[in-house]
């Protein structure tokens, strides 16, 4: 073996489990074929930590995740938390403080429409007749939702809320870095998705952003209002390369994006800090309608292991393996129930992963 990959494993729950087993398998057969090992420590997270532990993250776990190189995460959350005080509720007292521990300031989410699987996204064919890939880098630690002051008073004859969006050069500049190189890998373009005609905050994100384009001198760069870039996903998707957005924005593009592909199923993510380490994880949610069904797509999982072995581990050549397996698995027709036209047969979630291992070899 050359070396060994140290990933913490979080499953957490709903789905999480089901789909983390196929792509941990994925991801031992990928490390077979290209000479390495891998070492997964699995750790409780989310619901399921709060159930065995009182605790959506535990410091067990967390000390798991701060001596491995990488965080490979499933799912968490569910009906049965929602219950709980905001703050106690599996999402918010687990994803969130794992993304500030380890300063996980960048989310890379691709939305990639594959030209089989057409019929499943909402846009029309026509406007999509060869499907669309683009990323979405969206800036995850500041922004609206950390800005202080953040709270509600309460008057004579009401409430008022406030949030603060807050955002500093320093912040924007390490995102927009993360934007241009990725751009250099893929079609060499970055739009700033921003609301420059509103906000002092997007006008310090162009004037910082126009200030770092020259240092990529072989990637274009150009503007979008986010309400435009909204539109245009649904009008034109394929015109977007890298979309570039702050932490609001980054977040309900990413959503739009997922939507139009046709199943989250399909679709990874990656959130990075400095350094190597990285948090994988679908861009999709629990599930639990499905839950310990077998129906569940895996594909999310398998490719953000991708994303894992080439952002953490910087083994392209590995990832793009698993990405040309997975789309050589939808092209020969196998689908998981979420990618199905009503009449056509589906297969399971192990069924997808088996497809996927032996279209690696």
């Amino acid at each position: 073996m050359n070396s060994t990959y140290k990933i913490a494993v979080l499953a957490g729950d709903g789905i999480g489990p089901e789909v983390m087993a196929v792509g941990l398998d994925v991801l031992q057969a990928t490390a077979k074929r290209f000479g390495f090992a891998i070492e997964a420590k699995e750790y409780a997270v989310g619901g399921a930590a709060i159930d065995l532990f009182d605790n959506a993250l535990p410091p067990t776990t967390l000390e798991g995740c701060r001596e491995a190189q990488a965080i490979f995460f499933g799912s968490i959350g569910g009906p049965k938390w929602e219950s709980l005080p905001p703050n106690k509720q599996p999402e918010r007292a687990a994803l969130l403080p794992l993304r500030k521990h380890f300063g996980l300031y960048a989310n890379l989410r691709p939305a990639k429409c594959y030209p089989g699987l057409l019929h499943a996204s909402p846009i029309k064919t026509e406007i999509i007749p060869d499907g669309f890939d683009l990323l979405v880098v969206r800036e995850l630690t500041g922004g609206l939702y950390f800005g202080q002051p953040k709270h509600t008073l309460t008057f004579e004859f009401g409430e008022r809320a406030i949030d603060t969006m807050v955002y500093e050069t320093r912040e924007i500049e390490r995102v927009t870095h993360v934007a241009f190189k990725a751009a250099q890998l893929r079609r060499k373009r970055v739009t700033l998705i921003d609301k420059a005609n509103v906000l002092e905050t997007s006008l310090l994100w162009r004037k910082t952003v126009k200030a770092i384009a020259p240092k990529y001198p072989n990637v274009a760069l150009d503007f979008m209002y986010v309400d435009n870039a909204a539109m245009q996903l649904v009008r034109k998707p394929q015109q977007f390369d890298v979309m570039l957005c702050e932490n609001l924005f980054g977040d309900i593009i990413s959503d739009e994006a997922a939507a139009t592909v046709g199943s989250l199923g399909l679709l990874p993510s990656a959130s990075l800090g400095e350094g190597t380490f990285g948090l994988y994880e679908p861009s999709g949610g629990s599930a639990p309608d499905i839950a310990g069904k077998g129906i569940a797509n895996p594909i999310a999982q398998i490719l953000s292991a991708a994303l894992m072995l080439r952002y953490t581990f910087k083994n392209n050549e590995a990832a793009v393996a698993i990405e040309k397996a997975v789309e050589a698995t939808l092209a020969a027709g196998l689908r998981t129930a979420d990618l199905t036209r009503p009449g056509e047969t589906s297969i399971s979630t192990i069924q997808m992963g088996e497809a996927i291992k032996e279209r690696l070899k």
